[in-house]
C-alpha cells in the first residue's frame, strides 16, 4: 500500500519512554557482552569447574544468544500463521466500517503500510494486541471487545485500534526493538516499567485518533456488560486519589498501568473527553 501522509502530527511518546528505553538497550548490550566473555572463559576453567552449574548456565545462555534471532523470527512467523488460520480478517466486505477505520488511522499516523486487522475468539478474555511478521503488521481484537463495543460504542473500539496501531508506529513490535531489549526486559521491575511506558505512549495515540473513546479503557475496569453505565467523572476522581506508597508498590510488577490512572491522565491532558452526564453512554462535550 502506498504510504499515507498524516494530516495532523501524531502524538509524541510518553516523555520517559525513550530515556528508559536507552537505559534498557545499554543494559541489554552489557548482558550480551557478559555472556560472550563468560563463554570464552569457561573452556579455560579447571575440569571440576567446567562441570559446575554456573558453567552449564553460561553455555545455555550462549546457545540462547546464538538462537535468539532465528528463534524470534520463527515465533513471529508462526504466530501470524496461527492468527490467519484461526481469526477473521477484516476487509472491504468483512466488517467494512472498521476496515475503513484502520485505513484512515494508518494514513493519519503516517504508517508505511496499513496493518491487517483480525477478529479472534478471545474465549472470554478482553484482549487486543499488535504484532509484526516479515512484511506484515497486524492487530488482533478479541470478540469480547468487538461484540460489546462495535454495536453500542464504536468510539471505544476505535480507541483500542488506535492504541494498538500506536505500538506499530512506535516500533514496539519490530524485530530490532525486541532484540534490543530481549534480555533486559526479562529483569523484574525493569521490564514491566518499560512495558507500562509503552502503554502510556500508545494511549496517547488512541486518544489522538479517537478522543471520544474513553469506553475503550472503562471496559477494562468495569467489564463488558456495564461499561456504558460507568460514571466517568467518578472514575476520574478515583484515579486522582490513586496515590501513595502501596499503590506504587502494587504497580511495579504490572506490565500495564492501572486502568483508572490511564483514564485520569488522558482526561487531565485534555486528550479524552468526559461524557456530559458522566456516564459513557451519554453525549460528549
Amino acid at each position: 500500500m502506498a504510504r499515507h501522509e498524516p494530516t495532523v502530527p501524531p502524538p509524541p511518546r510518553h516523555p520517559a519512554e525513550l530515556p528508559f528505553l536507552a537505559f534498557m538497550v545499554i543494559l541489554n548490550a552489557a548482558i550480551v557482552v557478559v555472556i560472550v566473555l563468560a563463554a570464552f572463559v569457561v573452556p579455560f576453567l579447571p575440569d571440576a569447574l567446567q562441570d559446575s552449574a554456573a558453567a552449564y548456565a553460561v553455555r545455555a545462555a550462549l546457545i540462547a544468544l546464538l538462537l535468539l534471532i532465528p528463534g524470534l523470527i520463527v515465533v513471529r512467523e508462526l504466530q501470524r500463521a496461527s492468527v490467519r488460520g484461526t481469526a477473521v480478517q477484516l476487509s472491504e466486505r468483512q466488517f467494512p466500517e472498521l476496515y475503513r477505520t484502520a485505513e484512515d488511522f494508518a494514513g493519519r499516523l503516517g504508517l508505511r503500510r496499513r496493518p491487517d486487522i483480525f477478529l479472534a475468539n478471545g474465549n472470554g478474555a478482553l484482549n487486543a494486541f499488535a504484532a509484526q511478521a516479515t512484511g506484515h503488521d497486524y492487530v488482533v481484537l478479541s470478540n469480547e471487545l468487538f461484540a460489546h463495543l462495535h454495536e453500542n460504542n464504536r468510539a471505544g473500539l476505535r480507541f483500542i485500534i488506535g492504541h494498538e496501531m500506536g505500538h506499530i508506529r512506535l516500533h514496539h513490535v519490530a524485530l530490532w526493538y525486541q532484540l534490543a531489549v530481549a534480555y533486559s526486559q526479562r529483569i523484574p521491575i525493569l521490564g514491566p516499567t518499560l512495558s507500562r511506558l509503552r502503554e502510556y505512549s500508545c494511549d496517547l495515540h488512541g486518544a489522538h485518533l479517537e478522543p471520544d473513546g474513553v469506553t475503550g479503557l472503562v471496559l477494562l475496569a468495569a467489564g463488558r456488560h456495564v461499561e456504558t453505565d460507568v460514571d466517568v467523572g467518578e472514575l476520574l476522581q478515583q484515579g486522582r486519589q490513586l496515590r501513595g506508597f502501596w499503590v506504587g508498590l502494587a504497580q511495579l510488577p504490572r506490565s500495564h498501568p492501572f486502568t483508572v490512572r490511564r483514564v485520569e491522565r488522558l482526561i487531565d491532558l485534555g486528550l479524552l473527553r468526559v461524557p456530559v452526564t458522566g456516564t459513557v453512554g451519554a453525549g460528549f462535550r
